[in-house]
């Protein structure tokens, strides 16, 4: 609900990144709804190479409701720019989707009321059928599954990018100002009262997704080394493991020097140091993405570098005569 706190009930927050051809149908679409309170729309544009910032200035000055636009120095990523928008937030809720009409603005009201009239913390929406690729959705099947293993999360939630969230989880959130946020890592840390909704999912207006391969597996590396010590204790299970091989391999070659005249195989020798070379190098590299990420964080790596803030045209003061 609005209050003298939360200027709005719902807040939207929209990262964009190549989406000139989207971004306007979107906002014109979420324009139409008249959620309690009332409504605001926070575009980032996350460095995005195309004209998505001319098409987003053209929407500050157009648009029907409050809307701010938020400009990245250069693309830090998706959850990033989302946390600079969530910074920009004033609604008592707050829901963040993608620019790329997916995620369907008729049931942006439907979300938001799921989560305030149940007083939920966080709703996440999941979908009947997901119109993403198939890669796409074995590696969100993946995270999902990652998550369940580190993250203190209800068995089986799906993570999905839209998704309604308080003010309160909002300010908590965004108390993280290191260089790799996961919002849903940060929400697990926050609140356990989580609702979810179905709702549907539309194929890409435009385009292809943003996501790649290597984005999704950086997405991976946040979620694992931010949130969890779980991959530090794999690899001292690991460690541990390969001692002991090595501990009953040390057994059967002093019983083969004892009762036998045959030599060892040279076979099993190198197959033996290779097993142990490859478990090594496998703790070195996850020490070393922890290191490397605190290293970064210590050296003030920035989450998010905003170079200009368009507020909504009657909130602008304009200059003196």
């Amino acid at each position: 609900m609005s209050d003298t706190t939360h200027p709005v009930g719902l807040s939207i927050v929209i990262p964009v990144y190549r989406g000139a051809s989207t971004i306007g149908r979107l906002v014109e679409a979420l324009s139409q709804l008249r959620p309690a309170g009332g409504l605001e729309i926070i575009l980032v544009n996350d460095g995005s190479p195309d004209d998505s910032g001319d098409v987003c200035r053209r929407l500050a000055e157009t648009a029907t409701v409050p809307l701010t636009y938020i400009e990245h120095a250069r693309n830090f990523g998706e959850h990033n720019a989302v946390m600079t928008g969530f910074r920009h937030a004033r609604g008592a809720y707050v829901i963040n989707m993608d620019d790329d009409l997916q995620n369907p603005p008729e049931e942006v009201v439907r979300l938001y009321d799921h989560a305030r009239l149940g007083g939920w913390d966080v709703v996440y929406t999941r979908y009947a059928k997901k119109e993403h690729e198939g890669w796409r959705n074995l590696g969100s099947r993946f995270a999902n599954r990652v998550a369940d293993a580190l993250l203190d999360k209800p068995k089986g939630l799906y993570l999905s990018s839209f998704r309604c969230m308080s003010a309160l989880v909002v300010r908590e959130v965004t108390k993280y100002t290191g260089p790799y946020p996961y919002i849903d890592g940060l929400i697990m840390q926050v609140t356990q009262r989580i609702s979810v909704i179905e709702v549907a999912h539309y194929a890409r207006a435009e385009g292809r997704s943003n996501y790649n391969l290597r984005r999704l597996v950086r997405l991976w590396l946040n979620l694992a080394t931010n949130f969890s010590v779980l991959p530090l204790r794999l690899a001292v299970f690991a460690g541990a493991a390969m001692g002991a091989l090595g501990f009953l391999m040390a057994l059967v070659v002093i019983i083969e020097a004892i009762f036998f005249e045959t030599p060892s195989g040279w076979a099993s020798t190198m197959t033996l140091m290779l097993l142990i070379a490859g478990v090594q190098f496998m703790i070195l590299g996850v020490l070393g993405e922890y290191v490397g990420r605190a290293f970064l964080m210590a050296n003030g790596k920035p989450q998010g570098v905003v170079r200009e803030v368009l507020r909504p045209r009657r909130e602008r003061v304009e200059p003196a005569e």
